[in-house]
């Protein structure tokens, strides 16, 4: 069975078993009636995926791999936060009228910094620490800019990567890892989603700079089920998990900056039917 499927089904029982709720309290989160959207959260929630054994979709229902791979090149590669730029709408209720999201996500990862090296953004600033010192301990993206939140429609959830390198035992060949922090995430919408984000974005990196993908680990803050999802989600991790899919990525590209949706593919990826018409708080 998928390991993801496990570590999932495991979370998800927790919050809905040992859970506290927001029920009656000041929230922002609102249903599209107006009602505020309650939760069942969970704090300080740590999960870890070896991506060197198998690739962390889900097969409770599918995670469309190119279409989360495009948000996530959006913010890293396109390094945009103007929803014109991305191929899907699920950023349309956050964008004002001209498609922007304000200073958020992207916007942050084109801002130029100051090294001793020279000008440098934080993704370009990764991938030459990677080549060039990569058992640096100071290998880290940050998005959460306190200076720019006003600016921001809608505070970064996911705001930070940590990379670490490690050498394998048996080999000269270099490991690639990274802790994923989320300040908050909704676990039926966004949480497999996140993770084969940033476990497609650690295969990208791991192979532009030679080495292999490693571990994912995704450390959240507040892991919360809304109130009306909690059907959803029993009904979800009631299913029989299936054999994980085999990842490819397309061994040609070297360039982060040359990879497309169309370089990620999840072959032999048997999953259960897609949930319908979850509702989403804004």
């Amino acid at each position: 069975m998928s390991y993801a499927d496990k570590v999932f089904i495991d979370m998800c029982r927790d919050i809905i078993d040992n859970g506290t709720s927001t029920e009656g309290e000041k929230v922002r989160p609102v249903w599209e009636d107006g009602t505020s959207a309650y939760t069942v959260k969970r704090f300080g929630v740590v999960n870890r995926y070896d991506l060197s054994r198998e690739f962390p979709a889900l097969t409770l229902r599918r995670t469309g791999i190119k279409s989360c791979t495009d948000e996530m090149l959006w913010i890293w590669q396109k390094k945009s936060s103007n929803i014109h730029d991305l191929n899907s709408h699920i950023w349309d209720s956050w964008a004002d009228a001209d498609g922007s999201i304000g200073k958020a996500y992207g916007y942050q990862m084109q801002v130029k910094h100051q090294y001793k090296e020279g000008m440098m953004d934080q993704v370009d600033r990764v991938i030459y620490d990677l080549k060039h010192n990569p058992y640096s301990r100071r290998i880290m993206t940050n998005i959460y800019v306190h200076q720019d939140l006003h600016e921001m429609n809608l505070y970064p959830c996911a705001y930070s990567m940590t990379f670490n390198v490690t050498k394998n035992r048996d080999s000269e060949d270099l490991t690639l890892n990274g802790i994923l922090n989320q300040r908050s995430q909704d676990v039926l919408t966004a949480n497999n989603w996140n993770v084969c984000q940033y476990a497609v974005l650690l295969h990208m990196l791991a192979q532009v700079c030679g080495m292999q993908a490693g571990e994912l680990v995704h450390v959240i803050a507040d892991a919360h089920i809304y109130d009306r999802h909690i059907p959803l989600v029993e009904e979800l991790i009631s299913r029989e998990p299936l054999p994980a899919p085999k990842f490819w990525l397309n061994p040609e590209v070297t360039d982060f900056y040359r990879f497309t949706p169309e370089d990620v593919r999840l072959d032999h990826y048997e999953t259960h039917p897609q949930i319908k018409n979850i509702p989403v708080a804004v």
